[in-house]
This record gives C-alpha cells, structure tokens and sequence, in this order.
C-alpha cells in the first residue's frame, strides 16, 4: 500500500505540479481534422470517472506479483511520469473544449469535469498512460485469469474512446501515451531480460554438451 501511495503522489504532482512552470507558457493545440470529426458523448463520462476503479485493481495486482516484475512494472510507472513531467514542462498543450449545455446529468459531469479539469497537460494522456499501465501490470500473470484480461483490454479500449468523445484529449495524446507506456516498460527491463538471458546461457550450455553425438 505503501507503494501505491508513492505512485498516487508522484502521479498528481506529475500532473497538477508541472503547471506551477507552465502557467505562463505558450500552449500548443494538437487538434486534427479527424479530432474535428469526432463527436461529444457526455455520457462516456461514466466511463472517465470509472476507470479510478479499474486502475486501482489493476495497480496493486501488478504491486503484488511476482517480485522481479513488480519492481519492473513499478519502476516503469515512474519512468513514464518522469518522461511525462518534461513533456508537460517542455511541450505545453491544450485545445479547445466545446460548448456544452447544463441539459442533463451527463451533461452537468462534463461541465464539472471542465470546471475541476483545465485544459492542459494533455499530451501524453495521463488517463490513456494509467490504463495502459494497467494491462502491463497483469498481461504476464498466469494467476490472472484470461478473461480478465480481455475485459481489462477492453476498458483500455473505452478510456481511449471517452478521453476523445469528452474532448478531454486528442488522438496524438493517446498514441503519444501508447508509445510512452510500452518504451518504458521496455527500456526499464533491458537489466533485467540481460540477466534472465545469463540465467539461461548455463543450462543452453549444458543441454548442448549432454546433447549423445551421432558418431555412425
């Protein structure tokens, strides 16, 4: 839990921290045309709001796994809101949210969401990255069920479709978090796949030697 905790901080103050340095900054829009095209569905806003629960499950399967790889996934988290705190004070982004009407309850959460929520620090997606890290987190445990796996797949899936639909963020935010979850789990377990390949070369070496050469 402890560890949890520490991720959870770094994680705001990753996010809320880094516009101490960028109030001031120019911002820039990485709006598309396909990002145009894409229509606002403030009810995905449920989706938004529960992915808090789908990361917190996910966070500490991947927390208490198999010791080797719980200090990979950790340790890739960290890299990534390492990575995402210079891109937020390097790389300053914003867009322009719509105008949304106080209709209905769907609608009243988007506008409270807007209104706790400024728009900036969006690329990469921190809601994108997090739910990302949640497939990693479990994806290498044969204690996970598979069909969990799909289903957290799938709620991936949807928290890239409701960042998009609630305009929230933009199509480069989500690969940019894509991209920036998979190199840091990558490049953070270089030291260990080195060693797991040295753990391997004796036992390689043995089987070789043992190996009966056909001498007929």
């Amino acid at each position: 839990m402890i560890i949890l905790g520490i991720s959870i901080v770094f994680h705001l103050m990753t996010y809320f921290g880094t516009r101490i340095f960028t109030k001031e900054l120019y911002h820039y829009d990485m709006t598309t045309k396909i990002d145009n095209y894409i229509p606002v569905l403030p009810w995905t806003i449920i989706i938004y709001w529960g992915c808090y629960l789908y990361w917190l499950i996910n966070y500490l399967l991947g927390f208490t796994q198999d010791e080797m790889e719980a200090r990979h996934f950790i340790l890739a988290d960290l890299f990534a809101k390492v990575v995402c705190f210079f891109c937020f004070v390097c790389i300053p982004t914003t867009n322009v949210r719509p105008i949304v009407m106080n209709t209905d309850i769907f609608n009243r959460g988007l506008l409270f969401l807007y209104k706790l929520d400024s728009a900036d620090n969006l690329f990469p997606s921190i809601h994108c990255l997090t739910s990302c890290f949640s497939i990693i987190a479990i994806r290498r445990q044969s204690s996970v069920p598979k069909w969990y796996k799909v289903l957290s797949f799938i709620i991936t899936l949807f928290v890239f479709v409701s960042v998009l639909t609630l305009k929230q963020h933009v199509i480069a935010d989500v690969i940019g978090a894509i991209v920036l979850a998979e190199f840091s789990y990558w490049i953070t377990g270089l030291k260990k796949n080195r060693a797991t390949v040295m753990q391997k070369k004796p036992a390689i070496k043995s089987f070789v030697e043992n190996v009966p050469l056909d001498r007929t």
